[in-house]
């Protein structure tokens, strides 16, 4: 069913666009002030488990199947496309973004790409409501979870709770910002689950299986599990508590370590959350009272709204930071619990500026 490419990643990297983790690529949070609201497909960031497959959708089948369905359901591609679809607008975000700070601001360095802010990005989703697919397949009430599988090297295979697969804005999506999926996003179809951690929107979906009970896989037993001295270790064979939702945050859109003209300076960022709408972002200059930020344009709960602020810049070394609040009062903090593979790192960072003289 699928081939891999010659490397493990198949758009182009250039470096003004990204980090290149290496399989893994991390968009510069200087191109995103590049752009509109929604993160572009070309500099949208990469995370997966093992290089990009190649599949020939002429081939291609999606299966819904399990204990928790009466009679199953078969897709090929043209069956998927010909189906109602919905758009909606949603941020991705990977569970080990912001990792290195655990290293830089906490003192205890984490394992894991070594991610700063830019393993985040929006984009309009388009496809069919999963609730939609299942029911076609029959869902039973003894239904339990329902798990894409990804036709990738590693089939990496996340459950979902009942709840969530029928939740509005869950979608099995096959276009991303008006173009058909990229490779490296999924393509020829892949899961969009709103406001969890991105491994949870499964890529390269060929594969739903619906349990009648509780599932456990790699990938949320050893891998987006919390490890650490302020998680209680888990009974049974997870080894931590399994990742699930994302936390409220926020980011510069500045180069890391950025070069500013003195005077006058217009500092623009981005904020978001799991869950929901943002209600306000402070932002703070060389450790000074905290301001209120300007919001502008849209601001999609699940998504994720611009801000800025005006500085007059003094030459030297100074640092910036921004806070966020979403709009059910959760706010970034100073500091997280360290955890071992160093995922949910929402904690306010000190974004490091010179100003010439």
């Amino acid at each position: 069913m699928s081939e891999e490419q010659d490397g493990p990643i198949v758009k182009p990297l250039p470096p003004e666009l990204f980090y290149d983790h290496g399989g893994n690529a991390e968009t510069r949070w200087e191109a995103m002030s590049e752009g509109g609201y929604a993160t572009p497909n070309d500099r949208f960031y990469v995370r997966s488990h093992s290089p990009t497959p190649k599949i020939d959708v002429a081939s291609w089948t999606l299966r819904i199947e399990g204990p928790g369905v009466s009679r199953g359901l078969t897709l090929g591609y043209e069956d998927l496309l010909a189906l109602t679809a919905v758009s909606v607008t949603r941020a991705l975000e990977c569970a080990g973004n912001g990792r290195v700070f655990f290293a830089e601001q906490e003192g205890r360095e984490a394992e894991g790409t070594p991610w700063r802010l830019g393993a985040v990005g929006v984009a309009e989703w388009t496809g069919v409501p999963l609730r939609h697919l299942l029911e076609e397949a029959g869902l039973l009430s003894s239904a339990v979870e329902v798990m894409p599988e990804g036709l990738d090297e590693t089939r990496l295979a996340r459950p979902l709770p009942r709840e969530k697969a029928l939740a509005d804005g869950t979608i099995l999506a096959h276009t991303m910002n008006g173009e058909r999926l990229p490779p490296d996003h999924g393509y020829p179809a892949r899961v969009v689950v709103p406001g969890w951690s991105a491994v949870a929107s499964v890529k390269w979906v060929g594969r739903i299986f619906v349990s009648d009970e509780p599932l456990l896989t790699y990938w949320n037993t050893e891998e987006y599990v919390l490890i650490g001295p302020d998680y209680e270790p888990q009974e049974g064979p997870g080894r931590g508590p399994a990742i699930t939702v994302t936390y409220v945050n926020s980011a510069l859109e500045l180069p890391w370590t950025a070069l500013l003209q003195r005077g006058p300076n217009t500092i623009t960022g981005r904020a978001w959350s799991g869950a929901g709408a943002i209600s306000q972002v402070e932002y703070n200059i060389d450790g000074t009272e905290w301001q209120p930020a300007r919001l502008t344009g849209p601001n999609i709960p699940g998504a994720w709204t611009r801000f800025e602020f005006d500085w007059e810049a003094h030459p030297g070394e100074h640092e910036l930071r921004s806070r966020a609040t979403d709009e059910r009062g959760n706010t970034q903090p100073h500091s997280v619990p360290y955890n071992e593979q160093g995922y949910l790192y929402n904690a306010v960072v000190a974004h490091p500026i010179a100003v010439s003289h």
